[in-house]
C-alpha cells in the first residue's frame, strides 16, 4: 500500500497539466470531457476524481487506445461553483466536442445542468457523477449513468446500524444546499421507516467550514449519534467541536468524505471512531480484480507516493465503464451513439464490481458498506 503524501502533489500535478497549451487533437482522437473542482473547498476531492479517470485512460492509450484511436481527456476546473460548472460544461462541449462526459461533482451543480437542459441539448452522456442524490436518478435524467449507490441507500445503512446498536436519538448535520438536503431527506426517511424522528437538525453554508452554530444547536440536545451530510473540512471541524460539547457516541458521514483528509485536518486521535459509508470496494484490498487493476495503474501513471483512495477508485471504475460503452458504440463514436450504447450494458462486470444499465435504468449499482477510522487514522471495515 502506498503511504499518503497528501493530495497537494496530485493537485499540483493536475493543475500543471491544465496550464499546458491545449493539445491539438489527432483526427481520430476520442475526446472525453470532465469538469471538476480542482480549486476551492473540495479541491482535493476533485483532484482524486480527475486522477482516477486519467490513469485508466492512460492505461487504455498505452495499449493502443480504442480501435486505434487515442483518448484525449479534457478537464476544466469549476471550483465547486454552480455557475462555473454550467459555463465550463457549455464551453467544453462547444470547443472540444467530447463523445461523453465523466465524473462531475455536486448535486446542485449537476442539478443546474439538468435544469438548463445542457446534457439534453447536447445529446451527451455523463458517466459516474460524484453524487448520490435521488433527484438526479429519475426517468427525466436519462443522460446520467450512476455507478454509486444513492445517498438514501447510504442513509438507510447508517441508520440501520445505529438502531441495531440501540441508538434512537439521532441528529443530522448537513450542508445547506441540494446535496445536503438530499442526504438529510434520506436520513429522515430511514428514521421514519423505523418509527423515529431526528433528535435535532442543523446546517452550515456551502463553501464554508463554519459549523460552530450547528455544533452548538446539536450539542444542546446531547444526541447518541449524529449523521453528517458534509464535505471534508466541515466534517472535521464539526466532529472535533461536537465531541467537546456533548457525549455523542457515534458520528457517521456519507461517502463523499475522505478519511485521510479528515485525519490530516484534526489528527487521528480526534478523528478516531468516525464512521464513513462507502459505495466502492476497499481500494487497499486486492481481493477485487478491478481494485488490483486500479492499484497497478496508480503505480504506473500517478505521481510517486500517491495514496489509494475510494474517490480515485470510483472514477477509475467510471472510466472503465465509459470506455466499455464507447467500444459498444462502434467505430468513429459520436456522443449520440455513446449515449445509446451505455444503455446496452445490462450485465457489465467491471472486475468484481457488477453494474447494470438499460433504457429504463440509469443506476448501475447499490453497493454500500460501513467503515470506521481507527486510532491510527486508518479505515477499518
Amino acid at each position: 500500500m502506498f503511504q499518503p503524501r497528501g493530495n497537494r502533489s496530485i493537485v499540483l500535478f493536475l493543475m500543471c497539466l491544465l496550464a499546458l497549451p491545449g493539445a491539438i487533437a489527432a483526427k481520430n482522437d476520442i475526446v472525453i470531457g470532465q469538469v471538476a473542482p480542482l480549486t476551492g473547498v473540495i479541491a482535493s476531492t476533485g483532484a482524486e476524481m480527475v486522477l482516477g479517470a486519467r490513469i485508466y485512460f492512460d492505461s487504455v492509450n498505452a495499449e493502443g487506445g480504442i480501435d486505434g484511436a487515442k483518448i484525449r481527456h479534457e478537464v476544466r476546473d469549476d471550483a465547486y461553483t454552480v455557475t462555473e460548472t454550467v459555463r465550463q460544461t457549455l464551453d467544453l462541449i462547444a470547443h472540444d466536442k467530447p463523445v461523453a462526459l465523466i465524473g462531475f461533482a455536486g448535486t446542485g451543480n449537476i442539478g443546474e445542468l439538468q435544469k438548463q437542459k445542457v446534457l439534453d441539448n447536447a445529446g451527451i452522456a455523463l458517466v459516474g457523477p460524484y453524487t448520490g442524490a435521488p433527484g438526479l436518478r429519475g426517468p427525466d435524467n436519462h443522460n446520467i449513468f450512476h455507478i454509486r449507490a444513492s445517498y438514501w441507500d447510504e442513509a438507510d445503512t447508517m441508520v440501520d446500524q445505529l438502531v441495531t446498536l440501540k441508538m434512537d436519538r439521532i441528529a443530522i448535520m448537513y450542508q445547506n444546499d441540494p446535496f445536503g438536503e438530499s442526504g438529510r431527506d434520506g436520513v429522515i426517511a430511514a428514521l421514519k421507516k423505523r418509527g423515529l424522528t431526528p433528535a435535532m437538525m442543523a446546517t452550515y453554508e456551502k463553501g464554508t467550514a463554519e459549523i460552530s452554530d450547528a455544533a452548538k444547536k446539536i450539542g444542546a440536545v446531547n444526541p447518541q449519534a449524529v449523521i453528517m451530510i458534509s464535505v471534508n473540512r466541515p466534517t472535521a471541524n464539526f466532529s472535533k467541536e461536537i465531541r467537546a460539547l456533548c457525549s455523542v457516541n457515534q458520528l457517521f458521514n456519507i461517502s463523499v468524505v475522505n478519511a485521510t483528509e479528515i485525519v490530516k485536518l484534526i489528527g487521528a486521535d480526534k478523528a478516531r471512531g468516525i464512521g464513513i459509508a462507502q459505495v466502492m470496494p476497499n481500494p487497499n484490498s486486492i481481493a477485487v480484480p478491478v481494485v488490483k487493476e486500479y492499484q497497478a495503474a496508480i503505480r504506473k501513471y500517478a505521481p510517486a507516493g500517491t495514496a489509494y483512495s475510494y474517490t480515485s477508485l470510483e472514477e477509475f471504475i467510471a472510466a472503465k465503464v465509459l470506455v466499455e460503452g464507447i467500444r459498444h458504440a462502434g467505430a468513429n463514436p459520436t456522443a449520440a451513439r455513446v449515449l445509446a450504447a451505455m444503455s446496452t450494458l445490462t450485465a457489465y462486470n467491471a472486475g468484481g464490481f457488477p453494474l447494470s444499465f438499460s433504457d429504463t435504468n440509469r443506476v448501475g449499482g447499490r453497493f454500500v458498506e460501513l467503515t470506521i477510522i481507527n486510532r491510527y487514522g486508518q479505515l477499518i471495515h
